[in-house]
């Protein structure tokens, strides 16, 4: 880290910093940390990615489509499911996952058009 990007003097503004630390006081901040942890995870954020593709898959679609085992891709579902990001039902036999809500389409989308603005600025 250069000396240009961290600043040169300690000042900070009270009533900022009050209002903004009361406000994040309010928020579940850690129920954010485990959604983005499960996300971290390349296998996931493949799985999530796919179910943006296609409102359902099977476990054995997504296994093939991250080309995993259907153990290690359940292993990957449950955790997803855990942490609200995709919802299953049973036909028969067979589970099919979805994404829970259309906001962890959002999320995936939104970060995948700032990884190509972040490329185009390098």
């Amino acid at each position: 880290m250069s000396k240009k990007d961290t600043c040169e003097i300690y000042c900070y503004d009270e009533e900022k910093v009050n209002r903004i630390h009361g406000e994040l006081q309010k928020e579940d901040i850690s129920s954010v940390v485990q959604l983005f942890k499960a996300l971290a995870d390349e296998n996931r954020a493949k799985i999530a990615y796919s179910l943006c593709q296609d409102k359902e898959l099977c476990v054995c679609d997504i296994a093939n489509i991250i080309g995993a085992s259907v153990a290690t891709t359940s292993h990957h579902l449950r955790t997803l499911y855990k942490q609200g990001i995709v919802k299953y039902r049973k036909e028969g036999k067979l589970a099919f996952y979805s994404l829970d809500d259309d906001h962890i389409k959002q999320l995936i989308m939104i970060a995948l058009v700032h990884d190509k603005e972040v490329k185009v600025r390098v």
